[in-house]
């Protein structure tokens, strides 16, 4: 079997398990923001594969591991206007690369050098927002494929940024391209059965309602809940800016895990900050509709 016959099979088999995945996305999770980002990710994904395969000049869309990062990690219901505006930015750019491909004008060169620019940045950008929030984050399932699989995928676009502009810049050998192309099956093949050992509702589950109080059921159920409230009210360590699950934890004489345990499934609660908010926002709608403090300013509180 020559190199060429293996390269096919690997992208055929690339572009069958983001067809898999994404059926299994759309199938249970559709109505999920992270789901659908995630399958228009796996669409840009197929997008290189295609594009590099040599059937085609087009450009595939950079920024969407990104948006699938910043929504699936943050628990995000709805895009801000400035991802929309920058995934539109991009997308006006590949288009302009598109159509001046032939003639290579002046437009193509620098809408060519913005393409590998905003790759390597949308890449990075990814891989922070899969770093930044990790200790906060209380899906047990979704930690685990933070800094594994999903941030590989995030090197990856990385490194094909970096081998794009070898190629395009620096006069290397396009069979880089065509070999890092190829390899995609290895990294699309990790990702997919991560994610398919993983199909649970929580995973992609939009979250609750923020609220500072805890469930009497919670308490009733667990102890730990009850001291947990105590603390809470007494305490109010949710005015530390700086304060973590671990630091929490050490102030209930508990293990992290346990309380991790208590605040996502007990709770319902998907990470740490979303519970400490409840706690804010709760205190600061006291201290408004508190007459004593009406001529304190909104930014005080």
């Amino acid at each position: 079997m020559s190199w060429h016959d293996f390269e096919l099979m690997a992208r055929g088999g690339t572009l069958a398990l983001l067809a898999l995945w994404s059926w299994l996305l759309w199938r249970d999770h559709r109505a999920m923001l992270a789901a659908r980002t995630a399958i228009a990710m796996n669409l840009g994904i197929a997008s290189y594969v295609f594009v590099t395969s040599g059937w085609t000049e087009r450009q595939d869309l950079p920024g969407l591991f990104w948006l699938f990062a910043k929504t699936w990690f943050n628990d995000r219901t709805r895009l801000a206007p400035a991802d929309l505006i920058l995934i539109a930015a991009s997308m006006v750019n590949a288009v302009i690369i598109h159509f001046t491909f032939e003639t290579k004008t002046p437009a193509f060169y620098v809408s060519g050098v913005l393409f590998r620019i905003s790759m390597l940045g949308f890449g990075i950008a990814g891989l922070w927002e899969a770093w930044r929030g990790r200790d906060g984050d209380l899906i047990e399932a979704r930690r685990r494929l933070r800094l594994g699989v999903v941030g590989a995928v995030g090197l990856y676009v990385v490194v094909i940024g970096f081998a794009e502009i070898a190629v395009y810049q620096a006069d290397a050998s396009i069979r880089v391209i065509g070999m890092i192309g190829a390899s995609t099956s290895f990294i699309t093949l990790a990702l997919s059965a991560a994610m398919f050992a993983s199909r649970k509702a929580d995973l992609y589950g939009a979250p609750p309602a923020i609220s500072g109080a805890i469930a009497q059921r919670s308490i009733d159920d667990e102890p730990l809940a009850a001291r947990l409230l105590a603390l809470m009210e007494a305490e109010k360590p949710h005015r530390d800016e700086r304060l973590t699950i671990a630091g929490l934890a050490q102030q209930l004489h508990v293990q992290e895990y346990r309380l991790r345990r208590l605040i996502n499934g007990g709770l319902g609660h998907r990470n740490f900050a979303q519970f400490l908010n409840g706690y804010r926002l709760a205190e600061v709608k006291q201290a408004l509709a508190d007459p004593a403090q009406r001529e304190v300013p909104i930014l005080t509180i």
